[in-house]
């Protein structure tokens, strides 16, 4: 038996899922199709020898009332025709008792049996005069049988032709069972099919533009295997959008690189000649390439840092967000000495502590405060509010510490233009107003991933009398002691908070050897540099 099982089951293998889909549908309409028309064949078979034993029964009545008191004797012996009446004969329970004339039907034990009365009326199949016979044998009384036969011919032959007739009937169910069988597994096989044909067209292009035709209706009613085209024809999408992004990328990084690489090939081709050059000539290249190799590192460096989707978890720790913006607040003042940074800290924001890793929430601060001072007129102040909001204390953490946290930036500078808000995010993405200014492109990008990573949620807009303003939302802890993730709208614990949290918006504080959190000074950890 193991061994059909593994003949079976090497078949299936071997066999493309068509092929296995049609075999099983047509293998359960012709089972259906043969155990019908067996069940049709019994029941046939039953009736027509249930009608000659009734036929039987009735002659026995009728030949009991018409020869009450007889004898052993043979009442009619001309069954041998099939218009003729029963053969019936009256035999004895004793064997001395029979007549000298020979019985027309066959006489055995049983037949004495049911004559003595030891033994219930029962029917058998005889043949005689070359013709089979359906026979009866019942009590006649006084120790006496009676016989009755027909032919049984004819019945014989209704049932023959009847197994033919459901033999050719069941042959044709079989053969449309695997007809349909092939046409079911055609059709529903169809959108599998278009699938995989548009799975091995992707892999063989490389283009994930391709879709799959999904057939009309509602999406509510469709099958599982639609369902799946359409889950497929979404993973495509996502697919071709990634692979757009990866190679917008890719162009956008291309085209940055290639003006400062040019500058640091034409600079250090130049200080090769250096011999040709005058020492102010010699001091100006140097400077000039020493700035174009700090813009290439910083342009790197943020492109690995764009690279990665989420923190470290290792590097995770309970943060004071309001330590992280006074340091980087007292950093830019020194990197932006023309520009004035007021920070005020809302009550109970200065104790609200959120899970992150230090150097890259100061590296988000860091960015949007250089992206405001750069558009800031000089002696025009940057205002940098943090404030909390939800209740304090629901971790037991101290007031303010399970509650959200709001920081904004605002300059006084021309502010973002309304065709150009909704890609201030976007990589390398520079407004008209910006491309004669520094940078790269990719501050606001790093800082929009740096705070989805940490749960958080940057959106830029029109501050009220001009400038940008800048808005960062953390959400509150829970009742669990994790923190929620935020969304550009409202929730219901305040602005921005949505009520869940993705996996990925969970990060774990790292804790010592004694169980204390490891940090330093404005809540970084001890070996990290905030800048």
């Amino acid at each position: 038996m193991s061994g059909v099982r593994r003949l079976g089951a090497r078949w299936r293998r071997r066999r493309p899922l068509r092929t296995r889909l049609a075999a099983a549908a047509s293998a359960a309409v012709a089972l259906v199709a043969v155990g019908v028309c067996a069940a049709a064949f019994f029941v046939i078979r039953y009736e027509l020898l249930h009608q000659l034993d009734l036929s039987l029964t009735q002659s026995a009545t009728r030949v009991i009332q018409e020869n009450r008191g007889g004898g052993p004797q043979t009442v009619a012996g001309e069954c041998r025709y099939l218009s003729a009446p029963a053969c019936a004969q009256i035999v004895p329970a004793d064997p001395a008792a029979d007549p000298d004339t020979a019985y027309l039907l066959p006489v055995s034990t049983p037949v004495r049996e049911v004559a003595a009365g030891k033994r219930a009326p029962y029917y058998s199949n005889v043949s005689r005069f070359g013709q089979p016979l359906r026979m009866l044998t019942t009590p006649f009384g006084d120790g006496r049988a009676l016989q009755v036969a027909l032919r049984a011919d004819p019945v014989e032959k209704g049932v023959r032709q009847a197994a033919v007739l459901l033999a050719a009937v069941g042959g044709a169910g079989v053969l449309l069972a695997g007809l349909l069988g092939y046409a079911v597994s055609r059709t529903g096989l169809a959108p599998v099919a278009r699938l995989t044909s548009t799975a091995e067209r992707i892999a063989a292009t490389r283009d994930p533009r391709h879709r799959i035709e999904l057939p009309p209706g509602p999406p509510g009613r469709q099958d599982e295997v639609t369902r799946l085209a359409a889950s497929f024809n979404t993973m495509l999408g996502e697919l071709e959008q990634s692979v757009s992004s990866q190679r917008r990328l890719v162009a956008d990084a291309s085209h940055e690189l290639r003006t400062p690489l040019t500058a640091l090939r034409t600079n250090a081709e130049l200080l090769a000649r250096g011999d040709r050059l005058t020492p102010e000539q010699r001091d100006r290249a140097s400077g000039a390439l020493g700035r174009g190799i700090r813009e290439v590192t910083g342009l790197v460096n943020d492109l690995i840092e764009l690279a990665r989707d989420e923190e470290p978890l290792p590097l995770l720790e309970e943060v004071r967000i309001a330590e992280v913006a006074e340091h980087t607040v007292a950093t830019a003042r020194t990197h932006w000495p023309r520009t004035p940074f007021l920070l005020e800290v809302g009550p109970g924001a200065a104790q609200t502590v959120r899970p992150g890793v230090p150097a890259r929430l100061a590296r988000l601060l860091t960015n949007l405060l250089d992206n405001a001072a750069k558009f800031s007129p000089p002696g025009t102040p940057v205002e940098v509010a943090l404030s909390a909001y939800g209740s304090g204390g629901e971790d037991g953490g101290g007031p303010g510490s399970g509650g959200g946290l709001v920081l904004k930036v605002r300059d006084h500078g021309p502010g973002i233009p309304a065709a150009d808000l909704p890609y201030v995010f976007d990589r390398f993405y520079r407004a008209e107003a910006a491309r004669a200014l520094p940078g790269s492109g990719l501050g606001l990008a790093m800082a929009r991933q740096i705070a989805r990573a940490h749960g958080a949620e940057l959106t830029a807009g029109a501050a009220p009398g001009g400038g940008a303003l800048f808005t960062l939302t953390f959400g509150p802890r829970g009742p669990t002691g994790r923190w929620r993730a935020v969304t550009s709208g409202t929730g219901p614990e305040g602005p921005g908070v949505s009520p869940a949290v993705s996996a990925r918006s969970r990060p774990r504080p790292v804790r010592g050897a004694g169980g204390e959190t490891v940090r330093g000074p404005c809540g970084a950890r001890h070996g990290d540099e905030i800048s």
